[in-house]
């Protein structure tokens, strides 16, 4: 079993920076690919970013790039997503989930999830 716990969020102001951390106990993720998720208020979760288990490949969607950055320690046992320039579309429950065989944009092929971290983007 694999447990994650998200940190970071918070209210910021547009154009502002947030970075979220998602923690990990239980196992080391460092066999894992890990994902950022986020879920807006009555909309369904959507993908963000995606980390290689080494960390060597990343993706993002199209609608972060250029301005979201996913990274991780594998000695710390924690996954980042540094976001910069935000925007109040951005406001939403961050996710981070880890995935031990698949690297995917998908949410159903990660098999452990944290409890979310709140973001909000005022205007």
């Amino acid at each position: 079993q694999v447990q994650l716990v998200e940190s970071g969020g918070g209210l910021v102001q547009a154009g502002g920076s947030l970075r979220l951390s998602c923690a990990a106990s239980g196992r080391t993720l460092s066999s894992y690919s890990m994902g950022w998720f986020r879920q807006a208020l009555g909309k369904e979760r959507e993908f963000v970013a995606v980390i290689s288990w080494s960390g060597s490949t990343t993706d993002v969607a199209n609608s972060v790039k250029g301005r979201f950055i996913i990274s991780r320690d594998n000695a710390k046992n924690t996954v980042y997503l540094q976001m910069n320039s935000l925007k109040p579309e951005d406001t939403a429950v961050y996710y981070c989930a880890a995935d031990q065989d698949s690297y995917s944009d998908l949410a159903h092929s990660y098999d452990y999830w944290g409890q979310g971290t709140q973001v909000t983007v005022s205007s």
